[in-house]
């Protein structure tokens, strides 16, 4: 049965064209949100991994928000990457003043505007032009996508590649679609802002249907992130072993996914190495390790 939907959207949105109507799967939906609810107890409960994901906003926006994007230290754009689970496997040819004078101006095409959502796939695409166009920089567009949700997760819905991506017809949003044979299926959607706005509208109702009233905005982060790792358990390829070793729990591959995973707990080391190869290490931020 298909599952339709509210039509609230975020601040900011109200220039935007109509969003798109998303065939969705009230079913795979309501058990990711139950798996995820389940899997989260072994570490504290899902409110801490909601909790864990303010932090890593909190973070962006104290080293972000209010033109601090501008000059960014390197370390303090190390401390982010570390979190950000696609981008710190290969920025580490950036990790340099020079490479940071390349991220600094991304960052400003990014942040400069940014209560101005209609134009979010034109900045997006201009931070990506900043970087050669090659498979070994796939992770620019994972990286812009963090850098808006996090600094300002209100106005802009998560929109890494896992979560969609068009080009390729891969990502949660297919895993979630409603329809028959729908691995043989081409998804008729874009990965546009006003998609994932889309989705996110919709992913709204189902919490709220299921008696999730607050903190939307990172639930559905973790719902899109287990919906996702599921198919990783699933799938098992080799591409996706060498993003994602075997782990001793399923939820391990969800805080993968969102980058919470960033700093081994017991020793502060953070999964992200420096330019001449040396491990980072963050003092203070640990978040689900």
């Amino acid at each position: 049965m298909r599952w339709r939907t509210g039509h609230s959207a975020p601040k900011g949105a109200a220039a935007l064209p109509p969003l798109p109507e998303l065939h969705l799967s009230g079913e795979i939906l309501r058990q990711a949100l139950q798996a995820v609810i389940q899997g989260a107890e072994e570490l504290g409960g899902i409110e801490r991994y909601v909790d864990a994901l303010k932090l890593k906003s909190d973070l962006f926006k104290d080293a972000l928000a209010e033109g601090k994007h501008r000059t960014i230290p390197l370390e303090t754009f190390m401390s982010l990457a570390t979190f950000m689970s696609s981008v710190r496997r290969r920025i580490t040819p950036y990790l340099d003043e020079k490479g940071m004078k390349t991220i600094r101006e991304g960052l400003g095409i990014l942040l400069d505007n940014v209560a101005d959502t209609t134009a979010t796939d034109q900045r997006m695409a201009g931070f990506a032009r900043l970087f050669p166009d090659d498979r070994a920089h796939t992770y620019v567009r994972d990286l812009a996508a963090e850098v808006l949700h996090y600094t300002d997760p209100e106005r802009y819905p998560l929109m890494c590649r896992w979560v969609w991506d068009a080009a390729t017809n891969t990502g949660a949003l297919r895993e979630m679609w409603f329809g028959d044979n729908v691995d043989h299926t081409i998804i008729p959607a874009t990965d546009s802002y006003e998609t994932f706005l889309a989705l996110r509208r919709d992913l709204a109702t189902l919490l709220t249907e299921n008696g999730v009233f607050r903190d939307h905005l990172f639930y559905m982060d973790l719902l899109v992130a287990q919906v996702y790792s599921h198919y990783i358990c699933a799938q098992g390829g080799t591409y996706l072993r060498a993003d994602f070793a075997s782990p001793q729990d399923p939820m391990q591959y969800t805080r993968r996914l969102l980058g919470l995973d960033g700093v081994e707990p017991r020793s502060g080391r953070a999964r992200l190495k420096s330019i001449d190869g040396n491990a980072f290490i963050i003092d203070d931020h640990k978040l689900l390790g």
